[in-house]
């Protein structure tokens, strides 16, 4: 994009702005599972109900990434961060001052539209202020925003919900948004487009086989974390038996899962990006069955979640780069496709875990719906592997 790199100063500084997007977003994307008791009270519904709102908000990202992305593929890249951050901040003062549960899960809806396209352009934003053997480490400190929300952001938006209501999280999410505009207008610099493909370009890229199977591994396969996590609150306290209060620290530990799992994916994907995947999808699957097994022990419930934060990041890790590798010419797009498919797996868990619990199975089913999905995405990850191995046996053999 950027012809140069730019100055040292001016690349943290712009990142440190991007990141703290990131950061807001993964603070509202995960802060809703630890307050849907107080959501579910005060609107007066069902916390399987209450857990709606993940999937509108989710579904809201599965909607957005590629509409956003693909319509605004010429705009100026600074001018249309901007813009999605506003809307960010507009949907969660929305959900903020919503009065009865459909107005709040429009609101919800609202807020998941630029998800997808701000990571996505973001990412790619800061990739363009450094040098080509740079670009790797650039887009990993944006991301890194998505972390550190889950170990400090989430925790402290619990906490929040819990002393002065669940309405002051969103008041904070929404501050950080204005916050992320304000940086991004000050420390940002503008970026220019080279070579960005056309809507059709990019849409035809995102068709190929080995894409869509991606996709689909992730956007189900991922669906057994948030089948869990979504109701890891009542779960927690009703079936493990841990207080309240410390649901914040519970949410911090499941945090610290993540970042260890991003430091051991990144070593483990170099190697192999299809070991790391079906690693990541078998790893979880067997801890989620640990989880619905023994929910009644907290420690090892506790324990169980640091375990699924690290399955999760060495999945996504593992098939961010296998999109990268067979989209590199729809980088944009890609990235952002990337987040609707594990928002759409948001949305398919916390719907599918919501079923089994109205249904009377009790908090611990959701974990056996997650074992299942680790499973089909699991398949699906072979599938894609075993076809991508015979077309390159099929070439191989075509030039001999």
């Amino acid at each position: 994009m950027s012809d140069a790199p730019v100055s040292r100063r001016v690349y943290k500084f712009a990142v440190f702005a991007l990141a703290i997007g990131a950061f807001a977003i993964g603070v509202t994307e995960f802060a809703t599972m630890g307050l849907l008791p107080h959501i579910a009270r005060e609107l007066g519904i069902t916390v399987p109900q209450a857990g709606h709102a993940v999937s509108f908000y989710a579904i809201g990202v599965v909607v957005g990434a590629p509409l956003i992305t693909t319509i605004a593929a010429h705009m100026d890249r600074k001018l249309l961060l901007l813009c999605l951050m506003g809307l960010f901040a507009l949907g969660n003062l929305a959900s903020m001052l919503a009065p009865d549960a459909t107005l709040f899960n429009i609101a919800r809806f609202f807020s998941g539209l630029p998800h997808g396209a701000y990571l996505g352009v973001g990412a790619i934003v800061a990739s363009s202020l450094v040098a080509p053997h740079r670009r790797g480490r650039a887009m990993a400190r944006v991301m890194l925003g998505l972390t550190i929300a889950n170990i400090v952001g989430v925790p402290i938006a619990t906490a929040l919900g819990n002393m002065f209501g669940w309405r002051s999280a969103y008041a904070l999410v929404a501050a950080l948004g204005v916050l992320t505009v304000i940086m991004v207008a000050v420390a940002v610099p503008k970026v220019k487009l080279a070579g960005v493909p056309s809507a059709r370009g990019e849409m035809k890229a995102l068709g190929r086989q080995q894409i869509i199977l991606t996709l689909v591994a992730g956007s189900v396969g991922f669906g057994g974390m948030f089948a869990v996590y979504t109701y890891v609150t009542p779960t927690m306290t009703d079936v493990a038996g841990v207080p309240q209060v410390a649901i914040p620290w519970v949410l911090a530990v499941y945090g610290l899962g993540m970042t260890a799992g991003s430091l051991i994916a990144g070593p483990l994907v170099d190697k192999s990006i299809e070991r790391s995947g079906i690693g990541g999808m078998i790893l979880s699957a067997i801890v989620l069955a640990a989880f619905g097994a023994f929910t009644h022990i907290a420690a090892i419930a506790i324990i169980a979640l640091f375990l699924i934060g690290i399955a999760g990041s060495m999945i996504t890790t593992a098939l961010q780069m296998r999109l990268l590798r067979d989209s590199h010419d729809a980088p944009s797009l890609s990235a952002a496709m990337n987040h609707a498919a594990f928002n759409l797996a948001n949305a398919l868990g916390a719907w599918l875990g919501g079923i089994v619990i109205t249904a009377g199975l009790g908090y611990r089913a959701p974990a056996w719906v997650g074992v299942g999905l680790c499973l089909l995405g699991l398949i699906v990850l072979i599938i894609a592997i075993a076809l991508r191995r015979g077309d390159a046996s099929n070439r191989s053999t075509v030039e001999v």
